[in-house]
């Protein structure tokens, strides 16, 4: 052991059980049932198995696995008694892993993918895990390990290793880091590296990358890097790059506040203030609806009350630190869903922006450089402004040609996600650049759907470099100075170096549906192996509640009605609004009586279904839904089964009571009556 203060030792003994967590269920069940040697003699066995590359780990282990929203009321060493609690076919249940005795846990691909929730590798601390190794690492949720101290690597050879009791170098977790990362492994966690480098022990490296041509995000980096106390920028920085950068916007929500807010104050004491809290804000948005949605089960464990202290908590924190809260609405529901703000209200180009939400990279549709972090992440940028970064790598997708009336850019981003480069983790970290004639055609909220979902891809964010639309879209809706907003537009250089460049056909792509489990499951809708009849449709979330997809569900369901048709019997559609702005653009349209017509029922804006949170969540696993969300990892929005799609989709679905390709429901539809 270490004392909080300390370098961890260069050695490391794992004493405890190997968890393997398998396709096979049955087998986890097995692991997680048996003790003493019956458990030693199939541990052997499937390491031997691991060995002979003979065991099927399970992959696209999402952080909602590992714990499910209403786990994470908790932050505190609770978390470690419902670790996994969300797998799928419910393979571990609550405290098996705790009282288990288990050091290591082995998984396949991309371990914690998903939201950017750090209770999730804190709960596996809290279990008494000590190492995670995996195929692929997801990289907040790498981060967020790092930074609260558990281990990972990407080493199966280590399995025997530890089970032969031998002592593993610390290097062996420090190879292939960047000198920060290496250095805050070193230490145990941010903190207490962040202790060592006030203290003058340690420092970030100095920059040394000579002047060479960029992308837009290295160059944002580049300007935004913390050199020494009154000194920000350097010349250039390349891919790998370790520094920490000044962030211009720092957000978070009512899930994650009080968690940041506790490692705030241990680390820096009670009294300790936010610096220049008027470029820190706050969104009471995740949890708004939460009542309506909760099982008697949760209700029975108490776990309504604490949701709603983790609202009452970041509240009369925002009141002592002078933060902007973006609070409930007279309206009904939220002012607003954070990433739909940022973007109306607070994000510009050339900035960096950081929230604790892995969606926060919607605001790269502004030309900024936006990504999610951690709470310990959080916590510490409060107080020094500055964000640890390595500085990704770029892959540039060129949007060629023109997508079809019925395509949507929800469309385009399911073909992406579903290439065989994303399906192998190699969009893990990286930046995805869009660019191509035709995004010029695209309204802002369009775009915003490409940068919003690729965190789905694994990356660090997505990036559309801005343009006449971005400034009027800012100038228009903020009444900014036009030549002010300019100065922070910037542009790759031409002879930038990229990871890969995609060139995407949009006269290829077709109305796409992502099949239950993973984004990545996207395939044409007319390639699904039969009819799927649908219980629910949903239209809401930062992805899909913004005011093109209302004007999409407004063209289809206006469309039905001229024709005689409305919501299919015993289908629900949900529409909900991003924003109260984005509820106020529908009633101007005239959207809310096209919507309450065709039998829709409005929610008022909130996460919600999304994250299991509100009306459209499935209330079980019978459940079939249809939803214009962003992701469909097991148990996210509830227990059912859960489809990705374009608002078109979504709406001309929920017509006709079964997953459709939407182009019969844009044009003239015959007469119809139930």
């Amino acid at each position: 052991m270490m004392s909080k203060n300390d370098r961890r030792p260069d050695h490391i003994k794992f004493q405890g059980r190997i968890l393997f967590l398998t396709e096979d269920t049955s087998l986890i069940r097995r692991q997680l049932e048996t003790t003493g040697e019956e458990a030693a003699a199939l541990e052997a066995d499937l390491a031997a198995r691991l060995a002979a590359d003979d065991l099927p780990l399970m992959s696209n282990i999402s952080t909602d696995e590992i714990t499910p929203g209403w786990v994470c009321f908790y932050y505190d060493e609770t978390l470690g008694q419902y670790v996994y609690v969300g797998m799928r076919e419910a393979a571990v249940q609550k405290d098996e892993v705790k009282n288990g005795g288990f050091a290591v846990v082995v998984s396949g691909l991309s371990k914690g993918c998903g939201s950017s929730r750090e209770t999730a590798p804190y709960a596996e601390l809290a279990a008494g895990v000590q190492l995670v190794i995996a195929k692929s690492i997801e990289k907040i949720y790498g981060q967020n390990s790092q930074n609260i101290g558990l281990l990972t690597s990407t080493d199966f050879t280590l399995v025997d290793r530890i089970r032969r009791g031998e002592e593993i170098p610390l290097g062996e977790f420090t190879k292939g880091l960047d000198p920060i990362s290496q250095d805050i492994v070193t230490y145990g966690g941010l903190f207490n590296y962040n202790k060592a480098r006030l203290a003058g022990k340690v420092s970030p490296p100095a920059s040394e990358t000579p002047p060479r041509p960029m992308t837009i995000v290295e160059k944002i980096v580049a300007r935004h890097a913390f050199v020494t106390a009154g000194k920000i920028g350097v010349p250039a920085v390349k891919p790998g790059d370790a520094l920490f950068a000044v962030a211009d916007v720092r957000f978070s929500h009512e899930y994650v506040t009080p968690m940041a807010e506790s490692l705030f104050k241990q680390a820096l004491g009670q009294d300790a203030r936010v610096s220049e809290p008027e470029s820190v804000f706050a969104f009471r948005d995740h949890l708004t609806f939460l009542g309506r949605v909760m099982s008697p089960k949760h209700r029975q464990m108490g776990l309504l009350e604490k949701a709603e202290g983790l609202a009452t908590t970041q509240e009369s924190f925002t009141t002592k630190q002078n933060i902007r809260l973006y609070g409930e609405s007279p309206e009904g529901g939220s002012e607003a869903i954070c990433h739909n703000a940022v973007v109306e209200d607070l994000a510009l180009p050339g900035q960096i922006v950081i929230g604790t939400d892995s969606h926060t990279c919607m605001a790269g549709v502004l030309g900024c450089f936006a990504f999610g972090v951690g709470s310990t992440d959080m916590a510490n940028a409060w107080y020094t402004k500055d964000i640890r970064i390595r500085v990704p790598e770029t892959v540039r997708y060129v949007l060629k040609g023109k997508k079809r009336a019925d395509v949507a850019a929800k469309d385009v981003m399911l073909v992406i996600l579903a290439t065989e480069y994303m399906k192998t983790s190699k969009g893990i970290g990286k930046v995805l650049e869009f660019a191509g004639e035709d995004l010029r055609n695209w309204p802002m909220d369009e775009r915003a759907t490409l940068t919003n979902m690729a965190v789905e891809a694994g990356g660090t964010t997505g990036i559309i470099e801005p343009d006449e639309v971005t400034l009027d879209y800012i100038v228009r809706t903020r009444d900014l100075d036009a030549e002010e907003v300019r100065k922070g537009f910037t542009f790759s250089d031409p002879d930038a170096e990229y990871a890969a460049v995609f060139e995407i056909n949009l006269d290829e792509i077709r109305p796409m549906v992502a099949t239950p489990g993973d984004p990545r499951n996207g395939i044409p809708i007319d390639e699904l192996p039969e009819d799927v009849s649908i219980d629910a449709a949903y239209g809401g979330s930062c992805t899909g509640g913004k005011m093109a997809d209302m004007d999409m569900y407004a063209e289809v369901l206006a469309n039905a009605l001229a024709n005689g048709r409305r919501v299919a019997e015993g289908v629900h559609l949900y529409i909900q609004f991003g924003s109260q702005k984005i509820k106020q653009y529908a009633r101007q349209r005239g959207y809310i009586e096209i919507f309450e017509r065709a039998g829709a029922e409005l929610i008022d804006p909130s996460c919600g279904a999304c994250i299991n949170a509100g009306p459209g969540a499935s209330p079980n696993a019978e459940t079939v839904t249809i939803s214009a969300q962003n992701r469909n990892f097991p148990g996210r929005s509830g227990p059912g089964k859960l489809y990705l799609a374009s608002p078109y989709v979504v709406a001309a679905s929920a017509i006709a009571g079964k997953i459709v390709d939407p182009a019969d429901f844009l044009k003239p539809l015959p007469a119809h009556s139930h």
